[in-house]
């Protein structure tokens, strides 16, 4: 039973990113197993994120673009967002990326099998794969687990087990960002590669759940002139059945495309917690969670590739300084994590339109800003004038709802 620095139960973005940055780090020396369930040989998602400057994966993107297009009812624009671009990383890219990167890092073993559970034995941190027990320092689980609903509350291994706010969570917000996307090819160009839509709102909002609308877009990445990405998102607290977003997203390749003669070629189909309830950073003393399950998504957008990023190299140089993964949380980010569940308990309260919402957002400020308020790095100023733009009286009624009826509001 071989001992190790470091095992990071899952091979994903999360847990692929990790090894990535803890060997950028300087930390060569550790042992680290990497256990995944099987290889990944198909491009299985698609990342999309805007971004001003580079990252470590730019050298495998597979577009980028230096425009973007907006459609709600009664607006609409095509914004030039430099010093952003708008970026696209296929799955099978970045998986392939690695497996090479893998091949060359001595220090890391992959181990194929399915992970069982995870625990702490006195100051040991232990695995259980396949029947097999694995033991480490510390142990970074990426795995995902079923995320609460509004319907369900029973706590599991995801969020936080500290049963004394069990409570509180009734006062937290439970939506889904679940979507379906199509690969689509043509015979003759139908599409301009130089500007993708960001989010186009003029698709139906049907009335569900008790008269409460749930928020569905499309977005349309065009990676060439007969090829395109077209994705039909919801953001609610169900999920459609697989026909439905199949019936949705013809409809809107019909109607707003103009297309009815097309190829698919690939499928995606994901579901992104968008929630703000709290995710438990360490599921016991010695095993840390990261990516989705270790609440590195974005509540109010579903966006988590580059704070996934973000995450694994701070996690890396905490350990390079200290030999402990502890990550401190800025205190700016319990001020965006206060707006984050604002605006989940106008949407999930159906206080306003979720098209309504984002089209006065777009409308009435520079996409600029919108892009440094989502990676939380605007300053109390620019805030206050995207709360300007925004209804105020709606935003102000759950702003007070969030602040006064929780005894912790972040």
């Amino acid at each position: 039973m071989p001992g190790y620095d470091y095992i990071i139960a899952g091979g994903g973005a999360s847990g692929l990113s990790l090894a990535y940055h803890l060997n950028q780090a300087g930390l060569t020396d550790k042992r680290i197993l990497l256990v995944e369930r099987a290889p990944k040989t198909l491009n299985d998602r698609t990342w999309c994120f805007w971004e001003a400057g580079e990252n470590a994966f730019e050298s495998i993107l597979y577009r980028t673009w230096d425009r973007l297009a907006f459609y709600g009812n009664g607006f609409d624009r095509v914004f030039d967002i430099a010093p952003y671009r708008y970026k696209l990383l296929r799955g099978i890219d970045f998986y392939q990326f690695m497996d090479r990167w893998l091949a060359q890092q001595p220090n890391i073993e992959r181990l194929y099998a399915d992970v069982t559970d995870t625990g702490t034995d006195g100051n040991t941190a232990v695995l259980h794969a396949s029947g097999q027990r694995y033991e480490a320092d510390w142990i970074f689980n990426s795995l995902q687990y079923p995320v609460l609903s509004s319907e369900s509350l029973v706590l599991n291994p995801q969020v936080t087990t500290d049963r004394t706010k069990h409570q509180a969570l009734r006062t937290k917000h439970f939506l889904f960002q679940h979507f379906t996307g199509w690969v689509i090819e043509t015979e003759q160009d139908a599409f301009d590669v130089t500007t993708p839509t960001l989010m186009d709102f003029r698709v139906a909002q049907p009335v569900i759940r008790d008269m409460r609308g749930d928020t569905r877009f499309v977005y349309v990445m065009p990676v060439g002139p007969r090829q395109a990405l077209v994705e039909y998102t919801v953001f609610s607290p169900e999920l459609l059945r697989d026909d439905e977003y199949r019936a949705w997203l013809r409809e809107y390749i019909h109607e707003f495309l103009g297309l009815d003669e097309y190829a698919i070629h690939e499928e995606e189909h994901g579901v992104i917690p968008m929630t703000d309830v709290p995710f438990d950073t360490f599921n016991s003393p010695c095993v840390m969670n990261i990516g989705t399950a270790g609440g590195r998504t974005k509540p109010s957008t579903g966006y988590t590739f580059l704070r996934i990023q973000d995450h694994a190299r701070q996690i890396a140089q905490a350990l390079k300084v200290t030999g402990r993964p502890h990550v401190g949380e800025a205190f700016a980010r319990k001020r965006f994590r206060f707006y984050d569940s604002v605006l989940l308990d106008v949407l999930d309260r159906d206080r306003r339109a979720g098209a309504a919402v984002f089209t006065e957002l777009y409308q009435r400020n520079p996409i600029q800003r919108i892009f440094r308020f989502l990676d939380e790095q605007t300053a109390l100023g620019e805030e206050l004038q995207l709360m300007l733009s925004t209804h105020l009286l709606t935003f102000s009624r759950a702003a007070l709802h969030v602040g006064f009826t929780r005894k912790f509001p972040y």
